[in-house]
């Protein structure tokens, strides 16, 4: 048993509140940053996914455009990649400032 929850628990909060004000707000600091790395995963995924199994989509696109050695094209996926990249981190370092007190920006 983490110190937290015993110190909540010690000070007389209910369960209910030392489950969802202590437990669950530091354990979504883990999940958020999982959340937030995954975002560029899921541009790299839909790559791979729609080059194998031929689906009509923007990694098919990037897919045969990189052998159509097509660099506008691949230039603008990669941007976007890019930008997914950015935004994921940008929306974890959020979501551990708002989740995490001792966070300051």
């Amino acid at each position: 048993m983490q110190d937290y929850v015993r110190t909540a628990r010690a000070k007389g909060a209910s369960e209910r509140r030392v489950i969802w004000g202590h437990v669950f707000r530091n354990s979504l600091v883990s999940i958020v940053t999982l959340l937030g790395l995954s975002v560029p995963a899921l541009v790299g995924g839909a790559i791979l996914i729609e080059a194998v199994f031929n689906y009509t989509g923007m990694g098919l696109a990037f897919y045969q455009a990189a052998l159509n050695n097509d660099y506008e094209t691949l230039l603008g996926f990669t941007v976007l990649a890019t930008l997914a990249t950015v935004l994921g981190n940008l929306a974890a370092d959020i979501g551990h400032a708002v989740l995490d007190p001792r966070v300051r920006y």
